[in-house]
């Protein structure tokens, strides 16, 4: 755990310094005057919105444990378990969340091959979601569906190469000539691929993509709480795709937590397209990112603490005992 937590610090140093960046920028004296007057119950309400995010997508984590045949993992322990993927949220794409999967096997003995997968069906699912949002978000002004266009493109390819097992496990067979760890990877590929095969059939898509549009609509909402709580009066449509388009591009581009690439193109929307001042833009992108990003950094590391006090072994050999 040490190495990743010297991470997530690297990461929040990146994030104040970006913060910073664009505090600087907007004019630190704007951005005191516009956080006098905001009202701090607003960014109550974004966190427990956010919250409301977590609980939404661990509905998924249980349909796919359940769609893999998981069983013997009682309720409190999967949803800390799930809440603990969170600890590594500001890896790239999130793709450190795989880390329930290692908690899952060191608690309960589920192979690592089985449930990390479903960190990709996740993934999935809330692309499908946010491009949902973007698509709903973009109906009020003229433009807005070039992007939804491009994110539902990206959608559509991933589905194609993961239902096509012939062309996936070509890509898989590649992997196998590779030299050292990344060759040796190729029976382990192949046999996390008949579970991610499984997860996005789509018999097994359409209600955890549903889910996932529900969990972002709520971040979405945070976004329109913190500006209403600046006085701005920006519509729910338009936060929504705000929000929606900025964390698919933060998704996208490989960097932790979509640092810099997120708040960037969130500050640029607002002010643009939304016509919100430069002092509540930035403060209320500051805000929300606390609200949704390190917000759940935190809970990570709550439910992380939670689950070592219910397994006293938990992460003992840090970790290098998983497969």
């Amino acid at each position: 755990m040490n190495t990743n937590i010297r991470r997530i610090l690297v990461a929040m140093l990146l994030g104040v310094c970006v913060y910073g960046g664009f505090a600087v920028y907007s004019g630190l004296g704007k951005i005191r005057d516009a956080l006098a007057t905001f009202h701090p119950s607003a960014f109550v309400i974004a966190c427990c919105l956010a919250f409301g995010n977590y609980v939404l997508r661990f509905f998924k984590w249980e349909f796919y444990l359940a769609r893999l045949g998981v069983k013997g993992v009682d309720k409190a322990d999967s949803f800390f378990t799930f809440l603990s993927g969170f600890v590594l949220t500001v890896t790239p794409g999130k793709v450190g969340e795989v880390f329930k999967s290692l908690i899952l096997f060191e608690t309960h003995g589920v192979p690592m091959t089985t449930t990390a997968p479903i960190v990709v069906a996740e993934r999935a699912t809330d692309v499908i979601g946010i491009v949902a949002l973007i698509v709903l978000g973009s109906l009020g002004f003229q433009g807005g569906l070039v992007w939804a266009g491009i994110g539902s493109a990206l959608v559509l390819a991933l589905l194609v190469v993961v239902a096509n097992r012939k062309l996936s496990l070509s890509l898989i067979g590649l992997s196998a000539r590779l030299p050292g760890r990344f060759g040796q990877m190729a029976p382990k590929l192949e046999k996390a691929y008949e579970s991610l095969a499984t997860m996005l059939k789509p018999s097994n898509l359409a209600l955890p993509s549903l889910l996932s549009a529900a969990a972002w609509m709520l971040e979405c909402l945070s976004l329109w709480v913190i500006l209403g709580g600046f006085g701005e009066t920006t519509s729910v449509p338009l936060c929504t795709f705000f929000y929606a388009t900025s964390t698919l591009v933060g998704a996208i581009v490989p960097v932790p937590g979509g640092l810099g690439v997120t708040e960037g193109s969130l500050m640029a929307q607002m002010t643009q397209i939304g016509h919100v001042a430069e002092n509540n833009a930035t403060a209320a992108m500051i805000l929300v990112r606390f609200a949704t990003l390190w917000f759940a950094v935190v809970v990570g590391f709550v439910a992380l603490s939670i689950m070592k006090r219910r397994h006293p072994g938990l992460l003992a050999n840090d970790g290098t005992k998983a497969p």
